[in-house]
């Protein structure tokens, strides 16, 4: 069955968590004792009716406030698809949070609250869903009930949104609008008869349809050797294998292939899936190869299509995301990790910040804040296979790691 990774992003009281809740309630998704649990919790604060959001805030502190903190991953399935629903906080200092869902999501979820059409903080959700290169996006325009499912309303917030578009890469075929009211259950799971003005989908129908491609489009092969095997059993004893994870494209026996940064070369001899021996193996496939010759590879090296080489750099300009409560500033050490490859880098330059509401950059600044977004220039202290992210998500993106605290202090997405 077809797995679809969501992301969902709005603002503060958007109803992104009663959208979900009400998503599980009405395919049946929750569990008996959660749904007392909902009716319980419900009727002790004083509702009249279910109060959705219980389904997904997890963290004592969201069920006080009634808004989401941290990231809560949702799993539910229907008869033909499963789905990963990454539930990420709406503030804008959770901006790394809502980087880190959408990472790894292939559709994303943006309400905009129908009183209070884009703000601010719609642009910066959007603006990272378009950094992230999400494929598809869904703009519910939520809580129509409240303005008695008026097209009016729709109409305006829809205009307004399409001229972010317009300042996107997204096209227009890419961006889904649907009115909604999560509360009432309003075309979320069933059509609504309050929107005779709308014929689309619901959002469950168009969650259907959708692709469920994984979220490493298709592209040139990259296989970041994550382990090295060499079985112990004298049967085994001139085996020699190469573990890992295999992303962009298919690789079959025979293929000539590159070893990177070596630029050594040889061919595919075997592939192997634990103890099952295959012809081609898949992109997404987590895969062991072999090669004929005897070569020198290692964790952290890459093994590539000789036809389809990525570059091999010693720096790189990259737009980074910034996670850590220190500031990032020109001159400072970091770890950088892309792949399985983990080696010493050096912040060469910070150009400036990105304003996330398409406005353009800040030249004047040279650091970057806790959830800051800047381009920067990093010097390797050894050569590195890289690709641009528009071009390969694997080997686009990398992860800057604070040395002394080992936390990840920054996500990086190659120019």
């Amino acid at each position: 069955m077809d797995v679809l990774k969501i992301a969902t992003a709005g603002s503060v009281d958007d109803g992104k968590s009663t959208l979900i809740g009400r998503i599980l309630y009405d395919t049946k998704s929750l569990t008996t004792d959660k749904l007392e649990a909902i009716e319980a919790r419900s009727k002790a604060n004083g509702f009249d009716y279910l109060d959705f959001s219980l389904a997904t805030d997890g963290l004592v502190a969201e069920r006080e406030q009634g808004i989401t903190i941290d990231v809560a991953h949702i799993y539910f399935s229907t008869k033909t698809k499963s789905y990963i629903i990454a539930d990420t906080p709406g503030h804008i200092e959770y901006t790394r949070n809502m980087v880190t869902g959408a990472s790894t999501s292939q559709a994303s979820i943006i309400l905009v609250d129908a009183r209070k059409g884009v703000i601010e903080q719609t642009y910066r959700h959007f603006f990272i869903n378009n950094l992230l290169r999400v494929k598809d996006v869904i703009v519910a325009i939520n809580k129509m009930d409240l303005v008695d499912f008026s097209q009016e309303k729709y109409d305006a917030v829809k205009s307004d949104f399409e001229q972010l578009i317009a300042k996107s890469d997204y096209k227009e075929q890419n961006v889904t609008f649907i009115p909604v009211s999560a509360l009432q259950g309003d075309n979320v799971v069933t059509k609504s008869e309050n929107t005779p003005w709308y014929d689309g989908q619901t959002l469950l129908e168009h969650l259907e349809q959708l692709d469920a491609q994984d979220v490493f489009e298709k592209a040139e092969v990259r296989f970041p050797v994550q382990t090295v095997i060499r079985p112990k059993k004298d049967e085994f004893h001139d085996f020699r294998g190469y573990a890992g994870k295999l992303y962009g494209g298919d690789i079959s026996v025979g293929d000539e292939v590159t070893i990177l940064p070596s630029l050594t070369t040889s061919k595919i001899k075997e592939i192997f899936f634990f103890d099952q021996q295959f012809d081609t193996a898949g992109r997404g496939s987590s895969c062991t190869l072999t090669l004929e010759d005897d070569v020198n590879v290692s964790r952290g090296d890459m093994i590539v299509k000789s036809s389809e080489q990525p570059k091999v750099e010693k720096q790189l300009a990259a737009t980074v995301c910034w996670m850590d409560n220190k500031q990032l500033l020109p001159g400072t050490n970091y770890l950088i990790q892309s792949g399985s490859s983990r080696i010493l880098a050096k912040v060469k330059n910070i150009s400036g910040t990105i304003a996330t509401d398409f406005s353009g950059e800040n030249t004047e600044q040279n650091s970057l804040g806790l959830n800051e977004i800047g381009k920067v220039q990093i010097q390797l202290s050894k050569p590195l296979a890289i690709d641009s992210y528009s071009k390969n998500k694997a080997s686009g993106s990398f992860i800057l790691i604070d040395s002394q605290t080992n936390n990840t202090a920054g996500v990086g997405f190659i120019g």
